[in-house]
């Protein structure tokens, strides 16, 4: 099918195609690249909506996609060779009810190339309704058998809402770059992208952010359960094939370096328990599936096509109606019906290994079946995890907390801290702040008002640094008693000093509440210091000790060595008017005439209540 107008034949010979990677959040391996259309200002036309319009209109909408099409398929072939990576390719929706219509081209068009159907994914927007959603149903129905990827693009953004995603059953869903920008200010966005990510596990769809641009995007699209990014994060569209990789290493390395995140942990307990059941592939004939019912003790199988990626399950109790009914057995055995098992296939929820154990209890929640889910590694099948393993990783992994946990206020204690500071301490790449916090005056307040009081007030900080500090770029944690620590990632040195000062006087504040009114009105109690001398003692206040370790420009410093600064910060906050201390560890020098030893700063320069230290590493 070719297009003959000769006018539109010289505009889309001046397009070109640029090409945007799609990759796995968790590894940074190249999932397929997008390809988007450039040049349309040269070509003379206004927008590349412009394109598609006037197509529209003149009734050679589809003529013009195949012409782009065999464009983009072209050039793409060139980078893929024979490389099993995806092309996205954008399908406007009006092309099926195009009179120019017609389906079997893209086939031929693969095949000249040197494609599988497996290699391409059509997306499909909410930009536009469609008129008749049941006849696109069948034609998106018909790409699936054969073996396409439907990616609903833009998702959230257009009138038609959910309507698409239940007509489309896509494979993928792409989150509009709206939702995703700003996402870590705005909580309504992160709910929406949060719904969407259960929403399309629950259909067995995998999601994709579009539109990533900032560490902060990305860090909270992971954290969401999204399981490919799409953004300048990545790398921008790129004209040159020269530029497109198999694999964005930096992205794999952000991943690596959050070892302390708990999804890192979790993967030793998940794939402990996944169970591999052998799958049969998309283009078994049905008799011989029923065979393997017949020979195995299983009630389904999984479903990949020959990439190893799912495509679904087949249930045995699917074939029952045809193996029970008088002319079943031989409608089964026809070619023209028993080589496509597209229609008893049926959709499980899909998710990554290196996912949280709480995303795939919150997947599996979501999914009234009794299957469990099919587990991937870079979308690659590698089992079954069932409710019953399920069960099992939930139990270890809480006895696990119980033990690394504070007994009072359930953070995390000792080991999980040593484990941040063993793992933030050589990472160069990265600017980290080491916060110790620890409570003045609570021996006499303790003395006086009991150790019950003393624990609740434990607690009210515990929850003030819960909620400053649970997310991707920040740990907490206690030390115990009134000992706490907190751990900040990539933030900006003014900003940790005015959050700090706001949470000092928020404590200070809600700290009165324990005290008798008298006390408050006073502003001090007496009783015994802890030398057991009688005086006036100010009300509980906490002092902040704040190490910052600049990335790329610091030496390799050891846990003795940090934690000997903060002993001298802390020093410097408990006798500072405002309760805070803060220094480079840059500003420290060290001696080694008796081993490795911290010495006092060359200089000092008051700063208020910021201890600013002058010095160098020797």
């Amino acid at each position: 099918m070719e297009l003959k107008n000769k006018w539109w034949i010289s505009r889309l010979s001046k397009l070109d195609y640029a090409f945007q990677p799609i990759v796995n959040i968790h590894t940074g391996n190249t999932f397929g690249f997008e390809a988007l259309i450039r040049g349309y200002k040269g070509a003379g036309f206004s927008s590349i909506d412009d394109i598609f319009n006037r197509a529209y209109k003149q009734g050679l909408l589809h003529h013009a996609d195949l012409h782009l099409r065999q464009k983009a398929f072209l050039k793409f072939s060139k980078f893929k060779q024979k490389r099993h990576i995806k092309l996205f390719y954008n399908l406007d929706n009006r092309l099926f009810n195009s009179g120019d219509y017609s389906p079997g081209n893209t086939a031929r068009m693969l095949k000249m190339y040197g494609y599988s159907m497996d290699d391409i994914c059509f997306e499909i927007s909410e930009k536009h309704q469609f008129r008749d959603n049941q006849n696109v149903s069948k034609i998106l129905d018909g790409y699936r058998s054969q073996g396409y990827k439907i990616a609903v693009d833009d998702c959230g953004t257009g009138f038609s809402g959910l309507q698409l995603l239940y007509y489309a059953e896509p494979d993928y869903i792409k989150i509009d770059r709206f939702f995703i920008q700003n996402m870590e200010n705005d909580p309504k966005k992160r709910l929406l992208v949060s719904t969407i990510v259960n929403l399309a596990h629950f259909m067995g769809s995998l999601v994709l952010a579009e539109g990533v641009e900032t560490m902060e995007e990305f860090f909270l699209c992971k954290e969401i359960g999204c399981d490919m990014v799409q953004g300048y994060f990545v790398q921008k569209p790129q004209l040159d094939l020269n530029n497109l990789k198999e694999r964005y290493k930096e992205i794999g390395n952000i991943s690596k370096k959050e070892k302390r995140n708990g999804a890192f942990k979790d993967r030793a307990l998940i794939t402990g328990e996944i169970n591999y059941i052998q799958p049969v592939y998309s283009d078994t004939d049905i008799i011989t599936i029923i065979e393997k019912f017949r020979k195995e003790e299983t009630t389904f199988f999984p479903v990949l096509n020959h990439h190893e990626e799912p495509v679904g399950i087949i249930r045995e109790s699917a074939f029952k109606e045809y193996i029970f009914s008088r002319f079943g057995h031989q409608l089964l055995e026809n070619p023209s019906f028993g080589k496509d098992v597209s229609k008893f296939i049926t959709k499980l929820p899909i998710t990554d290994i290196h996912s949280s154990v709480e995303t795939l209890t919150e997947t599996y929640a979501q999914y009234n079946d009794n299957e469990g889910l099919i587990m991937v590694d870079d979308m690659k099948y590698v089992g079954i995890l069932s409710a019953k393993s399920l069960l099992k990783i939930i139990n270890k992994k809480n006895i696990t907390l119980a033990r690394n946990q504070n007994p009072l206020t359930k953070l995390p204690g000792n080991t999980m801290i040593h484990e941040y500071f063993s793992e933030s301490l050589p990472d160069m790449e990265s600017t980290y702040y080491l916060i110790y916090f620890d409570f003045d005056h609570f021996k006499p307040f303790n003395d006086k008002y009991g150790f019950r009081n003393g624990d609740r007030l434990i607690l009210m900080f515990a929850d003030l640094i819960k909620k400053a500090g649970f997310s991707e770029n920040r740990f907490v944690g206690h030390i115990g008693g009134d000992d706490f620590f907190m751990g900040v990632k990539n933030a900006k040195c003014p900003d940790i000093i005015i959050e700090m000062k706001k949470l000092a006087h928020r404590f200070k504040k809600d700290a009165e509440s324990f005290y008798d009114q008298d006390i408050v009105s006073k502003g001090f109690m007496v009783a015994k210091n802890r030398e057991g001398t009688i005086e006036k003692i100010p009300l509980i206040s906490v002092s902040i000790a704040v190490l910052e370790l600049p990335k790329h420009n610091r030496q390799n410093c050891s846990i003795e060595k940090a934690a000997n600064i903060i002993a001298l910060l802390k020093k410097e906050a408990k006798q500072s008017e405002t309760g805070l201390a803060m220094a480079s560890i840059m500003d420290f020098l060290w001696t080694k005439k008796n081993g490795d030893q911290l010495a006092v700063p060359q200089e000092q320069k008051s700063t208020g209540p910021i201890l600013s230290c002058q010095g160098i590493f020797d």
